[in-house]
């Protein structure tokens, strides 16, 4: 099987392109070319995807994956320019495509986010020229990427409906904190409720899965996520720990407390949602994932994706240099501040 990958050097691409060329599949790359491919042996097409699409004429490819597809107007460009050249455009989504995460239980058949023309405009304005962030806009340009392809090859689109994916080369580092903070032991300021469920997926999994649905030549919109409620944040935190060996304690803190201190979820503390005052998200760490599982979806244990991935920070990430997670100043004001306060905290 010939493949292209749009991307293909970072993250979620480039476990596409080894898991492609683990099972003995041709891969090629079409990227800017600022980062080095995963394998030698990868063919790579230097070229921006808003400019350089003509690069890609006269190709044959059984399909092409989209990793990063963010605005409506690049998707339809690159599915137009490709739908004579390849029989299947995969397209990378994210469950932040939906209008309602407010109920456990999403699955692919739910209502999808939708934008304004005022806010798609705003989009369109932004510069591509870098890493473009799209912030409250995201989950709506993602949903109508997702149309642009299907207008394009109808009936030949495979998306993939994605949440938190997690693993080594992740440049989001979301995940990776809890990993290296825990390795780094002592007092651990710990958000929320020990046996809050928290779902994800290892990127190295989503990749294996994508290319087993392209060899089989599926379709179809497909929620990729771990089962949900199967991992809570003392299972993270705990396996953290005996992955590394470290001494970590763990001091939960209550969301009241939290929330009096300002500390930023998601950001500053991965992983946290609030459950007590958040209903608009109460079910975003529960989506549906029947349909993939059923199709073949399975999932590493948890103590193999946090070793790898702290076996690739402490090789490859520099000293201090993740961009998530609290500061480690600010964490131990803050735990000294939940020691001070009353015994009901």
């Amino acid at each position: 099987m010939k493949l292209l990958i749009i991307g293909g050097t970072r993250f979620v691409g480039r476990h596409l392109a080894e898991a492609a060329l683990a099972r003995g599949h041709e891969v090629t790359l079409f990227n800017r070319g600022t980062h080095a491919p995963p394998a030698r042996e990868i063919e790579t097409i230097i070229g921006d995807r808003y400019t350089d699409l003509a690069k890609l004429r006269g190709r044959q490819w059984d399909a092409v994956v989209d990793t990063c597809g963010n605005v409506p107007r690049a998707v339809t460009a690159s599915a137009e320019a490709l739908r004579d050249a390849a029989d299947r455009y995969i397209f990378i989504s994210s469950q932040s495509a939906y209008a309602d995460v407010s109920v456990r239980g999403v699955d692919e058949s739910a209502p999808l986010a939708q934008l304004t023309s005022e806010q798609l405009e705003q989009a369109n304005q932004i510069d591509t020229s870098g890493q473009p962030s799209y912030g409250a806009l995201y989950g709506g340009l993602k949903a109508l990427c997702e149309q642009a392809a299907e207008q394009v090859m109808p009936n030949r689109v495979l998306t993939i409906r994605p949440g938190l994916i997690v693993g080594p080369h992740d440049y989001t580092d979301r995940f990776t904190y809890w990993v290296m903070r825990v390795a780094r032991g002592g007092e651990v300021f710990a958000p929320g409720r020990p046996q809050r469920p928290v779902q994800f997926i290892d990127a190295r999994d989503l990749g294996n899965w994508i290319v087993a649905m392209v060899e089989r030549r599926e379709a179809g919109v497909y929620n990729a996520n771990r089962l949900p409620g199967s991992v809570t944040m003392q299972d993270v935190l705990g396996q953290c720990k005996l992955s590394s060996g470290s001494d970590a304690i763990f001091t939960w803190v209550s969301e009241k407390f939290l929330h009096r201190e300002q500390v930023a979820a998601w950001s500053e503390m991965p992983l946290w949602l609030p459950e007590e005052d958040a209903p608009r998200l109460s079910g975003f760490m529960f989506v549906n994932v029947d349909k993939a599982v059923a199709n073949g979806l399975r999932f590493r244990p948890l103590a193999g994706t946090i070793s790898d991935t702290l076996a690739w920070a402490r090789d490859e990430l520099p000293e201090g240099a993740l961009k998530a997670g609290i500061d480690a100043e600010r964490e131990q004001s803050l735990l000294r501040k939940w020691h001070q306060s009353s015994p009901q905290h």
